[in-house]
């Protein structure tokens, strides 16, 4: 006779997928999204470093080739690492105060597509 096998996937706690890609969100804080930073995060395999280049806002989007899905037959899938900026609940007096400071050096840049 024929033997029946099924296979039921979980879903993940960590990782979301799309076909064979695996897709994964990330906090990282205002001043590593304003100056740049190199970060672990986990694989199915372990961990691995992304690059995030200053600037980079939230919400986008980063690909790590062949760190997804690896099928029997077809493409091996990759990483997609999102990034959110993380903002606080609450700050300390002194983090406030940094804030301020940085405030008064801040240019109009960010607001300038509004107008």
């Amino acid at each position: 006779g024929d033997l029946l096998v099924r296979v039921r996937v979980t879903s993940s706690q960590t990782f979301g997928r799309r076909g064979n890609d695996l897709t994964l969100t990330v906090p990282i804080t205002y001043t590593e999204a304003a100056l740049g930073t190199k970060m672990d995060v986990p694989t199915l395999n372990g961990g691995v470093k992304v690059k995030i280049p200053s600037g980079t806002p939230t919400g986008k989007t980063f690909r790590v080739k062949g760190r997804g899905i690896d099928p029997e037959r077809g493409r091996s899938g990759d990483l997609l690492v999102t990034v959110e900026v993380a903002v606080p609940n609450k700050v300390s007096k002194a983090e406030k105060k940094l804030l301020e400071e940085l405030a008064e050096y801040e240019t109009d840049d960010v607001r300038s597509h509004l107008r």
